[in-house]
């Protein structure tokens, strides 16, 4: 694994670990975005924890991909909650 990709993961585990001790509520996407989670035709961000950008320096944009996974990351939690907020 490179340094980056530690990195990537570390500020991840890091950050989840903390706001869910305080009561966020953390659904990760898993493998649900298909095919596009397998890409490996140019740099992108995001993993089965959810979605991410690789920026550098920031002179790189967002990709068509990791604006895509961004995105399907909102509906898939506003799916889940609003099962949450059904009554039984």
């Amino acid at each position: 694994m490179s340094n980056m990709a530690f990195y990537y993961y570390y500020c991840s585990w890091t950050a989840i670990t903390q706001l869910v001790h305080h009561g966020m509520l953390y659904v990760p996407i898993g493998y649900t975005f298909g095919t596009g989670m397998f890409e490996m035709d140019s740099v992108r961000g995001g993993s089965p924890y959810g979605a991410g950008v690789l920026a550098g320096d920031g002179s790189r944009q967002a990709s068509e991909t990791e604006l895509a996974l961004a995105e399907y990351q909102g509906r898939y939690m506003a799916t889940i909650v609003k099962k949450l907020g059904q009554k039984s």
